[in-house]
């Protein structure tokens, strides 16, 4: 009873604020050194495992998510930092880069929490590049750019709520009432051969409801699946047990609910211990003054008693709502529930690589990219700066080694110049 709950977002970090250019003015000190302050980080985006949370209904909703992007620093005042963003997502919630088909990571137990988009870094202002041949630098760095992801969220778990009974009890005509679950119907007992299940949104929260096909005495001894329709209750916090009040056979309504019950004994002690609401189904077709006498005769159960018909309607509203209340005060394990696949080892990402091609070098990695971004590339000092950072990480001399002559092609990230000695 795996049901898949999907949503496609897109997540981008907060761009880095730039730094700012300055130079300190006070009375009485004409030449003031450069005191230009740096921008703010952009904020970052981090997702929480939260067993709260039962659906992607929410993400999917929102679709994209941007945390708060860094200030700039404006003369000797650093830029406010972005507010980082935290995206609370189901325990078992599996996160896939779409663009690489790539799983990034799989959010297995409450509470865990993961730095899934970092914010830009923060522009230096032109205080940090000053030295004793540059004393007036007129740059500073720009922001670092943001991180932009699209994700495919995937969830796999088992139902919260599990609709219980015998066959042609109403569970069907239920579920296609309180969710957007589609099952299929008719006036035959065993239409239901496999869950169904279906999401229910009620006072702003969402849960996952499934119709389990309908159980007949004998089934804890495994008499018409009884055993592989048992395994799909097992899974479930709370159990909704559907009385037909106005059988077509003419059966006892009370017997019939003292066969389910006892199954569920049989089977199990767990299953019989869930938190049970009875739903006394299909009330439009009882005569007038018969409902009453037969609420007494459930009321020696001990559970909370609804009066329904899932035909028309009536009466659902409250049913949802009390599902809702036992299943936030049911402490049922149900960590068993979430259906997890193992993370692929990842290999770490080389801080950078050069590939060439007859006169052409690309230098890769994100770490050299990313500084190409944060450089002002239109202003010769700062230029000037970024060239001395490829020689000082050791660029220059590995494209050297691979035979770089002077006019070849360097390409790095959106950069594109011709080597020379000079560099």
């Amino acid at each position: 009873m795996i049901f898949l709950d999907e949503a496609d977002i897109e997540l981008k970090s907060g761009r880095g604020g730039s730094g700012a250019v300055s130079f300190h003015r006070e009375k009485f000190v004409p030449k003031g050194g450069p005191d230009g302050a740096d921008g703010g980080h952009g904020g970052s985006i981090y997702l929480l495992a939260d067993r709260n949370v039962r659906t992607l209904f929410e993400i999917q909703k929102t679709g994209t998510f941007e945390a708060e992007s860094g200030a700039h620093g404006v003369s000797n005042k650093k830029g406010k930092s972005g507010k980082d963003l935290e995206i609370r997502v189901p325990v078992g919630t599996l996160v896939t880069d779409r663009d690489l088909d790539e799983l990034i990571v799989d959010m297995d137990h409450h509470g865990k929490r993961f730095l899934i988009c970092k914010g830009g870094k923060s522009g230096k202002g032109n205080l940090h590049f000053a030295n004793s041949v540059r004393q007036a630098p007129n740059f500073a760095q720009k922001g670092g750019e943001p991180e932009v992801l699209h994700a495919h969220f995937e969830l796999k778990l088992i139902a919260d709520v599990g609709l219980v009974g015998l066959p042609n009890a109403g569970k069907s005509t239920l579920i296609s009432q309180i969710s957007s679950a589609k099952p299929k119907i008719a006036d035959y007992p065993f239409t239901t051969l496999v869950p169904n299940l279906g999401v229910v949104y009620v006072a702003g929260k969402s849960f996952v409801v499934a119709d389990t096909p309908g159980l007949i005495e004998g089934a804890s001894q495994g008499i018409g699946l009884g055993h592989q329709f048992l395994r799909h209750v097992e899974r479930n916090r709370v159990l909704v047990h559907l009385v037909d009040v106005f059988p077509i056979d003419e059966s006892d309504p009370v017997a019939n609910y003292q066969i389910v019950e006892n199954e569920l004994k049989e089977y199990s002690s767990v299953v019989e211990g869930r938190p049970r609401i009875i739903v006394l189904n299909k009330m439009d077709l009882l005569p007038t003054g018969r409902l009453h006498d037969l609420r007494q005769s459930f009321e020696s159960f001990g559970h909370p008693i609804f009066a329904v018909s899932a035909a028309t309607g009536q009466g659902l509203e409250p049913l949802v709502y009390a599902m809702l209340t036992a299943l936030e005060e049911s402490t049922a394990d149900t960590s068993s529930a979430v259906v997890l696949q193992p993370e692929p080892v990842k290999l770490k990402e080389r801080n950078w690589w050069i590939t060439h091609e007859e006169r052409t070098f690309t230098v890769h990695g994100k770490r050299i990219t990313n500084l190409v971004s944060m450089t002002d590339l239109d202003n010769e000092d700062a230029l000037y700066g970024f060239q001395r950072r490829l020689k000082r990480i050791g660029i220059i001399d590995k494209l050297k080694e691979l035979g770089v002559q002077v006019g070849d092609t360097i390409v790095i990230g959106e950069l594109e110049f011709e080597y020379t000695e000079d560099e």
